[in-house]
Order: C-alpha cells, then structure tokens, then sequence
C-alpha cells in the first residue's frame, strides 16, 4: 500500500498505517513488526521514515525494541481489548467496562443511570402506540430520513427555542440511537489516530472507551465542584491544540456537579479562540431538585464550536432510545456522512411515538413528579451511608452520586465482594481516563425501587464493613 508522495510529514502517515494495523488486531503482544527495510519497501517510502515512525511508536509505549532483532508489539499496548478466538477475524474487539458491569445480573443494581421502569406513566406510553398508527398507518413500512424525522425535529427546534432559548433549526439538529451513539458519531467523524482529547476526570466511561478506541490521546481536566480550572483549560487548549472538549457540564456524570453560567461563557470563548470543538452531553438537564441548571454551553455558542448532545433516553423513555445532536453548519455535514455510515436513521416508529409522548401536556407535568420521586430516593440514599464515613458531594440534579470511599478500600475490591451479594455500582477507576480514583464508586439511586433501594444500601454498608474489618487484621 504505496503513501502519498507529497505528504509533508510521511513519517506520521507510516505512523497511522501500523497503529491502525495494531488496532485492527493483526499483530498480537510480543509479535514482531516487519523490519524498516521490510516496511519502506512495502509502503514505498525511505528507510528513514519508517524508523521515526517506530521510534514514536517506541516513546509511546506501544511497541519495544530488541537489540540486533526487531520492533514487537508492547504488551501493554493491547490493554482493554480481546481477541476474538476465530481465525476468520483479524480485527479486534474494545472492551467495555461499564457495559460488562450492568450485565451482572444482581437484585440490587446501583450501577445503572437509569430510570426504575415504575416511575414512568406506563399506562399512558401505551396510550400514544395506538395513536402514533392511527395518525402514521404506513409507518412501520417507512424508514426515516439519516437526519431524523422532520416533524420531529421541527418540534424539537420550537421546543428549544421556547423553553431554553436554544436559537437552532431543524436543518442543525439530527436524531440519533441515544447519546452514546452520537458521542462514536462524533469521535468517527472528527478524530483521527494521535489527535489530542480533553476529557473530565472522572467522566462518563463509555466516552473514554470511544475515544481511545479511535486512537485518540486523552488529556484529563479535573472537575471540581466549582467547575473547572479556567487557566488550566486554556492551557492545555494552547499547549496541546485538541480537536475537541468532551465535557458533561450539567449534573455531571459520574460527580453531579454543575459548571456555573460564567464557566460556560468562557468556556465557548476559548474553544473559538483556540478552534477546539466544544462536544457537550447533556443527558440530565430536565432532572433538577430545586432551580434548573444553567442553560447549556450551546447558547453562549457564536462560532459553531459548540456540538450539542441531548439525551432523553435516560428518564423518558428509555426503550426508545432518543437523543439529538444539534450543531451548525458544516459540522452538521460531516455529521450527516458519518450517521449515514452508520445506519439509515434512526427507526420512525420511535421518533413518532417520542414526538407525541414527549411534547405532551401530561408528559411536561410528570416531569415535576419525577423529579420529587428521584430526589427522596437520593436523600433515602444519603440517609443510610451518613454514618460511614464515606465522602460525597450532595448533587442539585441528576440520577448518582459520587463517593470517596477511605484510601485502605479498594473500589474493585469492593465490588467483587458486593456482587457475591448481589450488589453491583461502577468503580471510579473506569470513569479516569488515567484509570486512578481506585478509591471512588458511582452509586445510581434511580434504578431499583425506595424498598430495595433501603436493602441494598444497608447489604452494601455491610460488605464495605466486613471488607474493611478484614483489611485492617491483615495489616495487623
């Protein structure tokens, strides 16, 4: 496979060809790479450019040399990953942590961000299935549009422009299979191996998983109660030149802090000063306990760097799967190409049956008794781990909250012992991109149920105890 002679930097092409043969799994830990002389041949390109492009592997990490033998993949490199044992494949497969954590099947599950199916209005849902086909008869033999339905975006924009004065079409707005779905969209569309990432720490897990999948290198930016370090940001923005910021500024996942309005305003100023795309997933926004948040980073947005994710498959309907992306043009474009890659669109039937169910009087008022349910649920949550010990922020909003357990407890030892009785959450190591905060655990209080929420905590304080006591013998 020849290069482009007229690249002014081959040596990063060279570079990109072997991580991506690396990342498709064609070389396995300890496996040689062809020689320089080998490569060059084969690419068409000088020895000398091969050999900067393995020396950049090696600083990396991502392969090692032997003296007088070769370059062999670093071990250390395939991190995260498994092989698919069937030789007809060569490429490889990411794991995902957190997904691997929600398939535990246990009775106490503090793990999901998810809405107990009990606090939706059921009853009413199946209401709307009988009137979506009496108003769409032909919808199921329908697909939509890649953007999204039209109705529906239409709706959508009016709806931002009313409640959030969000100023957005709905030629700038596209319908996707839930957030996670618009956050690969993004990272395919918009990030190539070796670009530079900045990332929460600790962020949503599965983003971390997205990006390094693409080959992304993450820079963390801590998140504090307050928001973040302005003057960090800028110079990580300056220093590195990131393609984007990916960032939960409201009910933050997994913290549940708010970034401040003043935060946000600036925050848009330096992504169009340094040209940084501003990627902001918003999936808790309608899930306050008191004010609402401040309105999102897409409004003080004047330079199109702001891309806008807004999740509803969290609390209204989540077997629907409905998230939007808004953004300006031509990211929008990029965007659509990348969606229709993907699939082609997202399936009508669920965006008519959102369309009615979501804009409706009743829908908006449940909304208000949903918010009431959540928060005794998080107080009920507070209640049984107060006398612990345990450290946490109290959240104004969203569905988890964000503890620090004592440094002697290990969060993974913590769970293997939590799920032998049925218990599981998410270890704060999975949440840092620099895989730390072993001493964190993300517990969703919106899940199960007041009784089992009751049960389940009082089993987990047991545990921690028992793990705890054991802990301190052995130190003994």
């Amino acid at each position: 496979m020849p290069l482009k002679k007229n690249s002014n930097r081959l040596f990063e092409d060279v570079y990109d060809y072997i991580v991506n043969r690396i990342n498709r799994g064609e070389w396995r830990a300890h496996e040689k790479l062809p020689s320089v002389r080998e490569l060059a041949k084969e690419l068409n390109v000088h020895r000398l450019t091969v050999f900067k492009a393995y020396q950049r592997l090696k600083e990396e990490e991502k392969v090692y040399a032997k003296d007088k033998s070769g370059y062999y993949i670093h071990p250390g490199n395939l991190e995260g990953f498994e092989h698919i044992q069937f030789p007809i494949f060569t490429s490889r497969v990411q794991r995902s942590y957190l997904s691997e954590i929600h398939q535990i099947p246990v009775t106490y599950q503090f793990s999901q961000a998810l809405i107990d199916p009990n606090l939706l209005p059921n009853h009413y849902f199946a209401d709307y299935i009988k009137k979506v086909f009496d108003l769409y008869p032909k919808v199921l033999g329908t697909y939509s549009t890649v953007q999204g339905d039209g109705e529906l975006r239409e709706a959508l924009a009016h709806y931002f422009r009313k409640r959030h004065q969000l100023y957005v079409n709905a030629n700038e707005l596209i319908i996707t299979s839930g957030a996670q779905q618009a956050i690969n969209l993004i990272s395919q569309a918009f990030v190539k191996p070796r670009d530079t990432v900045l990332m929460e720490r600790p962020t949503y897990s599965a983003a971390i998983d997205i990006f390094r999948h693409q080959g992304a290198t993450i820079i963390p930016v801590d998140i504090l109660p307050y928001g973040y370090d302005l003057e960090q940001v800028e110079k990580n923005m300056k220093q590195y030149k990131p393609r984007l910021f990916y960032l939960n500024p409201t009910f933050h996942n997994p913290t549940g802090y708010t970034v401040p309005t003043e935060q946000r305003k600036r925050l848009a100023e330096l992504a169009e000063q340094y040209q940084c795309l501003l990627v902001e997933d918003d999936p808790f926004h309608d899930i306050y306990f008191g004010h609402e948040p401040p309105a999102p980073l897409f409004r003080y947005d004047t330079g199109g760097y702001v891309i806008y994710i807004r999740s509803y498959s969290k609390y209204i309907a989540p077997g629907l799967r409905i998230a939007l992306v808004a953004c300006r043009q031509p990211l929008m474009k990029i965007l659509l190409t990348a969606k229709s890659l993907s699939d082609n669109g997202t399936p009508l039937l669920n965006q008519k049956m959102f369309l009615h169910y979501f804009l409706s009087e009743r829908m908006q008022q449940h909304l208000e008794k949903l918010r009431i349910a959540l928060n005794i649920r998080k107080e009920i949550m507070e209640e049984v781990i107060v006398s612990t010990g345990w450290e946490w922020t109290s959240p104004k909003g969203g569905l988890n909250l964000w503890v620090k357990l004592p440094e002697e407890i290990s969060a993974q030892t913590l769970l293997s012992n939590s799920v032998e009785r049925s218990i599981s959450f998410v270890p704060g190591n999975i949440c840092d991109p620099l895989n730390e905060l072993d001493s964190w655990i993300r517990l969703s209080y919106s899940f199960v149920n007041e009784r089992q929420l009751i049960e389940g905590m009082k089993d987990l304080v047991d545990v921690y105890n028992s793990v705890y006591l054991i802990g301190k013998v052995s130190l003994t």
